[in-house]
């Protein structure tokens, strides 16, 4: 695991979030964007820019310009299969709406759904969940 692109149009969220990834030790690569059309531009560039293609994607689900169930239209449409095989997606929200988490746990591209405020320890839970990381 090597870098994690955060996606929420909070930048507090997203300097907290930031600093709960640092605080694992665990020399991850930490990039921030501000909505799902700047994710997808991120994921897609990597290439062309030598950039770190995140091993995991915390998506907020409410944003303006694309939200994350537009992102997730998008990163079907767009994204090549060998990129989605390297990439985990984390939903993540304020939402309590019960149809949020049916919608994301049906969606191929999703792997977890967390809900907000997200913690140090909810972070760590959700790396060695998805990477089977035992100790952190």
């Amino acid at each position: 695991m090597n870098s994690i692109l955060l996606v929420d149009d909070d930048e507090i969220n997203n300097i907290l979030h930031s600093v709960f990834i640092n605080k694992l030790d665990l020399d991850i690569e930490v990039n921030t964007v501000v909505n799902g059309q700047e994710a997808i531009d991120f994921i897609l560039s990597e290439k062309e820019d030598e950039l770190v293609l995140p091993c995991m994607v915390m998506l907020d689900l409410k944003m303006p310009v694309m939200n994350g169930w537009e992102f997730m239209k998008a990163y079907e449409d767009l994204v090549p299969k060998e990129l989605k095989d390297q990439i985990t997606i984390v939903l993540v929200t304020t939402s309590d709406d019960q149809e949020d988490r049916d919608k994301a746990m049906i969606n191929e591209f999703v792997d977890d759904f967390s809900q907000k405020p997200l913690s140090d320890e909810t972070f760590k839970q959700l790396i060695q969940n998805n990477f089977n990381l035992t100790a952190i």
